[in-house]
């Protein structure tokens, strides 16, 4: 071999491994529609179709109408972007945040289990933001959409669960980073953009979980936020905006300024693994309950115990919940604070509410968190019985299991576990239950009619010419 060769053979030995943001900006500018399997470009599509249905709903409440107000008096007479089920178009930006509030406000949108996140609450509005701003077609979305999702699952997956145990929720933290990739792509930027887009995004993600305190709305405004924050990054690095190349693995990368001692660099490597041969957008669990999944599979188990054994309330002398000890500083703790939520999303954060609720109703539905429900003697006094354990055999962030062990006042010890959560990829909800659920949603906010036409857009989204026709399909204005 000569000295040539050599020297090749040992720069090629020597080549680091290309950084996070690297990869994934080379799988973002290299996804096309046709390189998604046939099964995840459906899935994406009728996920859509729950965060439209949801945003729907999402109209009817007071906090849409708050941020509406509050957004629309910065942004004054501009702007063209539609806003879901509202009769208003904002600027870009600001149509992204709204959207995002409208899908993330009744905390009944889908979640990526293992990456603790949820990727549409952020992705949709920033592809119908800048999709629509580019005439993007249907198709070209899904597959922004699509790259965005598979890089949040990857990105929550390396914290494995450590982001919420610091007091940070991962959807705001990594939906900026997942929102700068999607819209770079719809903006058409570079690789290299796309790298800078990521070390932009990583001086503009936030998500503080303070709000579990008080029962603060703050929470409803992480994904909207990662939506407005994520163009912003695209933008500037289109323009030449330098940002920081080592956006995960630096010294004050994402993982090492949010985690600290928390975590380890060498689960950077779930952030890349299996990109463009495992879909994680099929782990992207659909909610069947309005409230924290992590509370889903307690909600389940009330629900079967009290069917199955036709339990009354002043029959049960104590609940156990069994739940993954990750969870217990969202939904357990403070107990007092649980077991009197203050406001119904407070309730949604509440094992004992939530179980209480449950058992006494057999259901667990957005009128369990009217005022009236949140008032209900029943509920409460139940409430004041449930206590929780750690589950030992959790299988937490894969599987939100849980568990509920009810004592009765006649000497009986009832137990139902759900080792996994139903909507979670090993156990997802049908696309008819899915298509269901848009319906009960979107007729809170529109006639039966309209739904269905906006169910036959977002169903036929990969064969949309113009996506600005489709955003303003979805749209009052």
């Amino acid at each position: 071999m000569n000295d040539v060769s050599l020297d090749k053979s040992a720069a090629t030995l020597a080549s680091p491994p290309p950084l996070v943001a690297e990869s994934l900006a080379r799988f973002t500018a290299g996804l096309g529609f046709t390189r998604i399997p046939p099964e995840a470009a459906t899935r994406a599509k009728y996920l859509m179709l729950d965060a439209v249905g949801i945003a729907l709903a999402s109209t009817g409440f007071e906090f849409a109408h708050r941020a509406l107000t509050a957004v629309r008096g910065l942004a004054g007479r501009g702007g063209d972007s539609p806003v879901i089920g509202l009769p208003s178009r904002l600027p870009m930006r600001d149509a992204a945040l709204v959207n995002g509030i409208l899908i993330h406000g009744l905390d009944f949108d889908d979640t990526h289990t293992g990456g603790v996140v949820h990727p549409t609450a952020s992705l949709l509005p920033t592809v119908l933001a800048v999709g629509g701003r580019q005439r993007a077609t249907g198709a070209e979305a899904i597959a922004a959409y699509v790259a965005g999702v598979e890089a949040a699952a990857r990105l929550g997956a390396v914290a494995r669960g450590g982001f919420h145990q610091i007091g940070f929720h991962p959807t705001g933290l990594v939906g900026a980073f997942a929102c700068a990739l999607a819209a770079g792509k719809l903006m058409g930027l570079s690789e290299e953009q796309l790298v800078m887009a990521q070390g932009i995004a990583l001086s503009a993600a936030a998500g503080s979980l303070e709000w579990l305190e008080d029962g603060a709305w703050t929470k409803r405004f992480h994904p909207g936020w990662a939506a407005t924050a994520g163009i912003t990054a695209a933008a500037l690095a289109q323009q030449g905006f330098i940002g920081a190349r080592r956006a995960y693995e630096g010294r004050f990368g994402l993982y090492a300024s949010h985690l600290q001692e928390r975590w380890d660099p060498r689960d950077l490597d779930l952030a890349t693994q299996g990109l463009g041969e495992v879909w994680e957008l099929l782990q992207v669990a659909v909610k069947p309950f309005p409230a924290c999944h992590f509370t889903h599979a307690c909600a389940d188990a009330a629900i079967a115990l009290g069917h199955q054994h036709r339990l009354d309330a002043a029959t049960v002398a104590h609940v156990l919940a069994l739940v993954p000890g990750e969870v217990v500083k969202t939904v357990c703790e403070p107990v007092a604070n649980k077991r009197r939520p203050v406001n119904s999303y407070d309730a949604q954060f509440s094992i004992p509410f939530i179980v209480a609720a449950a058992l006494i109703r057999g259901r667990f539905t957005l009128a369990e968190l009217t005022q009236e429900a949140l008032a209900d003697p029943a509920i409460l006094a139940l409430a004041d019985r449930v206590d929780y354990a750690v589950d030992p055999e959790s299988g937490f962030p894969r599987y939100y299991s849980g568990e509920l062990v009810v004592d009765t006042a006649d000497g009986r010890q009832l137990r139902h576990r759900e080792h996994k959560n139903r909507g979670c990829g090993d156990r997802p909800l049908a696309d008819a239950e899915i298509v269901a659920k848009f319906h009960d949603n979107a007729r809170r906010a529109t006639s039966a009619a309209r739904a269905e036409v906006i169910a036959e857009t977002m169903l036929a989204l990969d064969a949309a010419p113009d996506l600005r026709a489709v955003a303003d399909r979805l749209s009052l204005a």
